[in-house]
Parts: C-alpha cells; sequence; structure tokens
C-alpha cells in the first residue's frame, strides 16, 4: 500500500513557518497598540493649537512645528528643574545600588539565625500598598524639619526596597559559594568579598535595579509634590504642570516637554538592554 504524499499545507516546514507569521503577527499588533499613545504625543507635540482643537483628529501634523520645544522649554526654569531631577534621580539610584546589594549579600550567602523568617518579612512588606505610610511619613519627615527638602526624595532609597532585595538576592545564589569561601581562605572579609566578588559578578542585575530606581525616581510626582515648596527646588513632573491651567491646556507644549522628559529613560533602557534583560531572568537564581 503506498503512502499518500503530504500536501504543502501538511507538511512540518509549512507548520513551523505558518506559527512563527502568527507569532510575528501577533507581536506587531501588540506594539503598535503599545507605540500609538507615544506617536499620539509625539504628533500633539508638533502640532499648533489650532489644529490641537480641530475635529476630527489629524495622526500627522500638518507643519511640523519643532518651535514647541524651544519655546515650552523657555517658558520656566526647565534647565534647574532638570538638574533638580538628575541629582534626585542619582543619588537615589546610587542608594538603592549599594545598599539592597550589601542585604541581598546577607540573604544569599551569610548563615545566620533567623535568616528566612527575616526574609519573609521584608518581602511581607510588598503587600503594604504605598498610600498606608503616606502620611506616617509625612509626619514622620514634618518632625525631622525635611521639608522642602530633597532628603524625603533620596534617603529611603538608602533604607532598601524588597523588591530589589529579593531581585538581587535570587542573582546572587546563582554564584558558586566556592568563591566565597576561596576568599575567606585568603583572609578576606564579607565586605570585601561583597565588594570585589559578588558587584561585579552581579553587574546585570545592579544594572536592573539601577534602571528600576532611576525611572522610578525621575518619573515621581506624588512626592515632590508633598515636600517640596519652593519653585526653585521643583522636578521636571511638577514643571510639566505648568501647562495645565484652570481653563486652558497648553497641550502643543505639555506634549513637547512630556517627550523631553521621556527621552532620558528611553535611552538609559536601550544602552543597558543586554543587561536589563539579563538581570530580570530569575530561572538561573536557584542554587545556594
Amino acid at each position: 500500500m503506498t503512502r499518500r504524499k503530504a500536501k504543502w499545507y501538511e507538511t512540518k516546514k509549512f507548520r513551523v513557518s505558518f506559527k512563527a507569521w502568527i507569532i510575528t503577527f501577533v507581536l506587531l499588533a501588540g506594539s503598535l497598540l503599545v507605540l500609538l499613545p507615544l506617536w499620539w504625543m509625539i504628533s500633539t507635540s508638533l502640532k499648533s493649537p489650532e489644529e490641537i482643537a480641530q475635529y476630527p483628529p489629524t495622526f500627522f501634523p500638518s507643519e511640523f512645528r519643532f518651535s514647541n520645544y524651544i519655546e515650552a522649554w523657555q517658558t520656566a526654569p526647565f534647565t534647574r528643574w532638570a538638574l533638580n531631577t538628575l541629582f534626585i534621580a542619582t543619588m537615589g539610584m546610587i542608594g538603592a545600588v549599594l545598599v539592597n546589594s550589601l542585604v541581598a549579600y546577607a540573604f544569599a550567602k551569610i548563615r545566620f539565625k533567623g535568616k528566612n523568617l527575616w526574609f519573609v518579612i521584608i518581602l511581607a512588606t510588598m503587600l503594604i500598598p504605598g498610600f498606608v505610610t503616606l502620611v506616617p511619613q509625612y509626619i514622620l519627615f514634618s518632625k525631622l524639619g525635611w521639608v522642602n527638602t530633597y532628603l524625603p526624595l533620596i534617603v529611603p532609597a538608602f533604607f532598601g526596597s524588597a523588591f530589589f532585595i529579593f531581585l538581587l538576592r535570587q542573582f546572587m545564589m546563582s554564584i558558586p559559594n566556592e568563591l566565597m569561601e576561596a576568599a575567606i581562605l585568603d583572609g578576606a572579609s564579607h565586605l570585601q568579598i561583597w565588594w570585589h566578588i559578588m558587584i561585579p559578578l552581579t553587574k546585570p542585575a545592579l544594572i536592573t535595579v539601577a534602571i528600576f530606581s532611576f525611572n522610578g525616581a525621575w518619573n515621581d510626582l506624588l512626592g515632590p509634590l508633598l515636600y517640596l515648596n519652593d519653585e526653585r527646588m521643583y522636578t521636571l513632573q511638577i514643571g510639566l504642570q505648568t501647562f495645565r491651567g484652570t481653563v486652558q491646556t497648553q497641550w502643543n507644549y505639555l506634549m513637547a516637554m512630556s517627550v523631553t522628559v521621556l527621552l532620558p529613560v528611553i535611552a538609559l533602557f536601550f544602552f543597558f538592554q543586554r543587561y536589563f534583560i539579563e538581570g530580570s531572568n530569575l530561572s538561573s537564581g536557584t542554587k545556594g
């Protein structure tokens, strides 16, 4: 009995190709949905106020007004606000990387009594909504005299984050213990092991923590809105509210500055994309 020859659409090659095309189509469709708001923001930033108000709206500006970016930047001290935001985000990033990596090293490589219990308690703090601690934190910082300073926006980063500790601990657990034991035999202390061994070997995870912390501080609106009263100390997120009035909103200027504020975060991600993806992978962090 002769075997029937498979038709072209029944071959394994076709099924694999068809599956790949379906996956590609779904990913492209999802990418377009995600990028559509970004394109609308960029398009609005290049339009005139008259074109923004017209109906039906247009997806492409009839006239590209790049002068909106210059005019928007000159309406307020955005240069000073950008430097303020950069200072807060950088200091917070430094604190997050150093403190969380040190705590994660202790939970990953040092044996001490109650380690698992303390780690569970730290993870449990992730279940507490941030708004629950908002009022107690404000009262505390107010009694310390930190209102209208950058300290409430920077100092909390030096007290660790449960998510960052968990991320770095999982990554450090994948590092062989033999490296630490050899360093101890050579007379190295735990601080030396953390600085000279763990920090270089966990670079992808540390870059991931740095990106997350920088992005969080750069885009933070609630913190500066609560603690900063002096206009000279404002951040970019508060500065964006300059274009929102009670009667009218300058959408072309608001979108132009929103694009400008977004660019450093996008650039940071693309420059360190490889480390970010590698550092976010927790599947390898299972060894002890």
